[in-house]
């Protein structure tokens, strides 16, 4: 996913007066409320703690699932996946629900015993999820036991088509990294802005897949070939920033051209639309693109720290969010497909008729998941891309 940030939300909880006077008077986190019988919440007076990207959730989510449990959700964000492991490392964890990237994060959560084993008795919304990325999961979680797929997506390019045709000449192909690498292109979309998402994780494939190399190779001689695709165009970027600056600069037209994930680019050409209509001007045409010579797909997960607080409530609003009626009005909001079978029917025509989202079977072949570099890799990486990031080549 979608890496970004704004700010920490406090949703203020939905509950009868009963829990809330129980509140007042000091339950804890797990108190059990005073009311009993058919009109109780089944989560009145428990507080759920809930760490997401930013811009990937319903607006009516939280206080729906508030309003059918009782349950008080504190919201926050967090801009990478680095991020959420720094949370998660402080003691205690005060986190019931996360949302890590499959590939490498959730993968290595899981192997170092991180994450609690789902109590699938608790979640019988399971039997709504795609088998096929269930099994993907697999590969990484035996048995499923403690991630679940929450959406899915692609990194490629945001294009604002008119401005670029404008630079490129009408005739130029918009299906591929060479947009963005081909130094001579690079050169004439300065003028109109380029940016680009700042993560290793997807900054080094889009070069890898631009040099026809592996975008899961992490040897010395890839990371050499990344640096060098980056140096060469450096001086034309106008932004490596986090997916907010991406999507707001596509909207206002910032830039013109963008690396980042695909429901980013869905949800600026949503804000062009709103800016047109406050401006009353026409709105930007603007594109997602997956490249021709192929992209990383990626899947982020839903996952209960092995220490959260409060693992009940954490397993109910786990079930809920496997609802297909709640993740179909979450992926019309945010614009990225969900792993949830049941739920596609539901999700907005327009969204899942969109190619950028979910992608013919021949672009499908074209898409890579990430690999998992080792601990040394995985530094390399990041030294090379501070230094494409920072320009200290």
């Amino acid at each position: 996913m979608l890496p970004s940030f704004r700010h920490s939300i406090r949703r203020p909880a939905l509950v009868l007066s009963a829990v809330l006077a129980l509140a007042l008077a000091g339950c804890g986190r797990d108190a059990t409320p005073a009311a009993t019988g058919p009109a109780a919440a089944p989560g009145a007076g428990q507080t759920l703690n809930v760490y997401n990207w930013s811009d990937y959730i319903g607006k009516d989510t939280l206080h729906d699932f508030e309003a059918q449990t009782g349950t008080r959700v504190l919201y926050s964000v967090y801009a990478t996946n680095d991020a959420l492991l720094e949370k998660l490392a402080a003691s205690p964890n005060t986190y019931d629900v996360v949302f890590p990237t499959a590939r490498p994060y959730a993968q290595r959560m899981v192997a170092s015993g991180q994450l609690a084993a789902l109590d699938k008795t608790r979640l019988p919304n399971l039997a709504h999820l795609d088998p096929a990325i269930m099994a993907e999961l697999a590969t990484i979680d035996p048995g499923n036991a403690h991630i679940v797929p929450y959406m899915w997506g692609t990194t490629g390019l945001g294009i604002d088509v008119e401005r670029v045709r404008q630079a490129l000449g009408p005739g130029a192909a918009l299906d591929s990294w060479g947009l963005l690498f081909d130094p001579a292109n690079a050169a004439k979309l300065s003028a109109c802005g380029i940016g680009v998402v700042d993560n290793a994780e997807e900054g080094f494939p889009a070069a890898l897949f631009w040099k026809g190399l592996a975008p899961t190779d992490f040897g010395e001689a890839s990371g050499g070939a990344v640096r060098d695709a980056y140096a060469a165009i450096r001086t034309h970027v106008r932004k490596f920033g986090n997916d907010d600056e991406m999507i707001e600069g596509l909207a206002d037209g910032t830039f013109c051209l963008v690396l980042t994930f695909s429901g980013d680019v869905q949800q600026a050409r949503a804000r062009a639309v709103e800016l047109a209509g406050k401006n009353g001007g026409k709105p930007r045409d603007i594109r997602y693109v997956i490249p021709r010579e192929g992209a990383i797909r990626w899947i982020d997960t839903i996952a209960i720290p092995k220490d959260a607080p409060n693992p009940e409530a954490a397993h109910r609003f786990v079930n809920y969010l496997l609802t297909p009626k709640v993740i179909a009005s979450i992926s019309d909001e945010v614009s990225y497909a969900n792993g949830n079978r049941d739920a596609t029917p539901l999700v907005d025509k327009a969204i899942t008729g969109d190619p950028g989202i979910y992608p013919p079977a021949a672009v499908r072949a074209k898409l890579a998941t990430a690999g998992n570099p080792s601990g040394p890799e995985a530094a390399a990486r990041k030294r090379i891309w501070d230094s494409i990031v920072y320009g200290s080549f």
